[in-house]
């Protein structure tokens, strides 16, 4: 568990606060049908080297058939970024050039946008009723995102958070740090743990380790905690795992709001005290 009070919260986008599965697959089969004429099928990582043996049928299918398995399309918990990572791994130029073609397909495919929960807007007021802060961070092409931002609940959400960073804004995306270090520099708050960081992927997780802040899985997915334990590993090769995991957004709400009503009473006690 978060080892203190926040100082502020920052939210993956897609597949955390909301459902983009359908124009994002679509997207990446568009890309990946491009491969070859990318110069990036050589670029694919050996089977051999990856993570996880599912991880390995995947890059396999990817290989052959230039799109991705229906199985992983139909369940609908793999991000766009953790599929561009167990592709091409370290090899941040063909993930640049991945991410070019994703962005250049998903235009064609941006469709209606649902909260991925009921309440997420009311568990982000709740937030930011307490005083903490409240950003969303998205690998998504900044015009993508904001027309996104402009369609959820079919009202939009702009104004909700106090800041946002795409992928467009940093010269680097997940799993770098760059786009959760620009939004704290945004909002003049220090990257440490007080900072949290609550993504779906294991790109996101990689991310907040990397900018020294605390990392929450959120497993909206519904991963049995075989697989969580499968995919952070916590090995030498793969060392970054989540601080905590959640099933929800409100469990984070609550949780915030808890440490910061003790914090709070700790505060004033200390008042009392020395008064």
């Amino acid at each position: 568990m978060p080892h203190s009070r926040p100082s502020a919260v920052l939210f993956d986008w897609h597949a955390t606060l909301v459902d983009t599965h359908s124009a994002m697959y679509s997207a990446v089969d568009d890309m990946l049908a491009q491969l070859d004429a990318l110069g990036l099928t050589n670029e694919l990582m050996n089977p051999a080297d990856s993570k996880t043996p599912e991880d390995a049928r995947l890059l396999t299918y990817v290989r052959e058939h230039k799109q991705l398995h229906p199985k992983v399309v139909a369940a609908k918990k793999v991000s766009r970024t953790d599929i561009f990572e167990l592709l091409f791994g370290d090899n941040d130029t063909a993930k640049a050039e991945a991410h070019q073609a994703f962005d250049a397909a998903y235009q064609n495919h941006i469709e209606d946008v649902f909260p991925l929960e009921a309440d997420i807007r009311e568990q982000v007021t709740r937030l930011k009723e307490v005083g903490l802060p409240v950003g969303v961070i998205s690998n998504r092409r900044r015009d993508f995102f904001e027309q996104e931002l402009a369609r959820v609940d079919g009202t939009g959400w702009e104004g909700l958070f106090d800041v946002s960073v795409c992928g467009t804004d940093v010269s680097a995306r997940k799993p770098a740090a760059d786009p959760l270090l620009h939004a704290l520099d945004q909002l003049g708050i220090s990257a440490d743990e007080q900072v949290w960081y609550v993504g779906d992927s294991t790109t996101d997780i990689i991310a907040a380790r990397r900018a020294g802040i605390t990392p929450i899985f959120y497993n909206g997915a519904g991963w049995s905690q075989a697989w969580i334990d499968k995919i952070f590993p916590g090995s030498a090769r793969h060392p970054h795992r989540p601080e905590a995991v959640v099933a929800t957004i409100k469990a984070v709400t609550d949780l915030a709001r808890l440490m910061v009503a003790q914090d709070l009473r700790v505060q004033r006690a200390r008042q009392k005290g020395e008064g």
